[in-house]
């Protein structure tokens, strides 16, 4: 079996994540912060490793302002909600996946003013249309660092700027990028960075993760037990506390820790290269193949390892069957939470079949896909 569908979930994981969750369960899988007993003390000192790792990873200052949710999707709805206020307006791309346009529109319901910018048809933002969309009551831009259609990478560094300059907030969408591409909040101008666990970042599912700016007051969407403080009614107002009510996923997140590790003993940058070699070379050979259709910028310094295609006018999932059945190769078809981006590629009748890759994938792997890309263009 041939796995290309990391954009989703990357797979299989390191070694050390599988035996760091199978001995999180099986040796003090207690309650973290809320049991004084030496198991809950050990899985809460796993967790604060963790918060203290991906600190590490994404140069954030205070480990504490990092708090951990059960994915990306949880993240971005603290990071939208609760910052967005009636009368606020917020700037948004074209490229972005539901769990930031469904939240958005359900705001938009309740007097939240949204302007989505367009991308053009590689999935690239132009910056001066972001800036050109800054209004008087322009509180937040959101936007995603890596695009989960066309793997476009966006200059988030110079949105950052223009974000800062303007005195607004500026959100990122790190949900195909974390583990992979180099964040640094600072240096980013990020002022909340919502992010996966079980991507890039190599941990399992129902793990995720929300950096939110010191001093930054963003209302939690969740009240209820935090272990902290319980003599009140109220829920705490301290950060990690106040956006972790309830048990937290704690074998998962030293999980998560474990992968993190592992990307920080081999090196991002390592990471990085082995996926942007298999990426350009998957680009170079497929878009010598007859009635195959490739979208997105086409080079490795503009798309990260995510490759979308069509074969003719044949439907995504058809092919993506075939892959599957004939081939024993995994990718996803469709129109991956992303409605409004394959609209601006002008693929949303369509779908398309998107190859993404990660750092377990190999060059032989590469080739199997090619092959079977063109024997079935060949077939068809």
């Amino acid at each position: 079996m041939v796995y290309f569908d990391n954009a989703a979930t990357s797979f299989p994981k390191p070694d050390k994540v599988y035996d760091s969750i199978m001995k999180a369960m099986k040796e003090y899988g207690a309650n973290p912060g809320r049991s004084g007993h030496k198991l809950a003390l050990k899985l809460g000192r796993e967790i604060f490793e963790t918060r203290e790792l991906l600190a590490k990873l994404f140069n954030i200052k205070n480990p504490m302002n990092l708090i951990f949710t059960f994915n990306c999707t949880e993240s971005l709805n603290i990071g939208i909600k609760g910052i967005l206020n009636k009368g606020d307006h917020v700037i948004t791309t074209s490229m972005e996946h539901n769990s930031v346009l469904r939240p958005l529109k359900a705001l938009e319901k309740e007097g939240i003013e949204i302007t989505i910018v367009r991308g053009d048809s590689a999935g690239r933002i132009n910056p001066k249309d972001i800036e050109k969309s800054i209004k008087k009551n322009t509180k937040l831009i959101i936007t995603t660092h890596v695009s989960n259609l066309t793997g476009t990478i966006m200059p988030i560094k110079e949105i950052g700027n223009i974000a800062k300059d303007n005195g607004i907030y500026y959100l990122v969408d790190a949900a195909q990028s974390a583990g992979v591409y180099s964040i640094d909040v600072e240096k980013m101008g990020i002022d909340i960075l919502a992010f996966p666990g079980h991507k890039g970042l190599l941990g399992p599912q129902g793990t995720g993760g929300l950096y939110i700016r010191e001093g930054l007051a963003v209302k939690e969407i969740t009240q209820g037990g935090t272990g902290s403080i319980s003599h009140l009614l109220e829920q705490p107002d301290i950060s990690p506390d106040r956006y972790e009510s309830g048990t937290p996923n704690g074998p998962g997140i030293v999980g998560l820790g474990a992968g993190v590790k592992y990307i920080l003993e081999n090196g991002i940058e390592n990471i990085r290269k082995h996926e942007e070699d298999l990426t350009k070379y998957f680009i170079e050979e497929i878009t010598k193949i007859k009635d195959v259709k490739v979208y997105g910028p086409l080079n490795i310094e503009e798309q990260g390892a995510v490759v979308p295609i069509n074969i003719g006018d044949e439907d995504s999932s058809e092919i993506s069957y075939i892959l599957d059945q004939n081939y024993d190769i995994e990718v996803r078809p469709g129109l991956h939470c992303a409605p409004i981006a394959h609209k601006t590629i002008n693929t949303f009748e369509q779908g398309v079949v998107r190859f993404s890759f990660g750092p377990f994938n190999t060059h032989d792997e590469i080739e199997l896909g090619i092959k079977a890309i063109k024997a079935i263009s060949k077939e068809l």
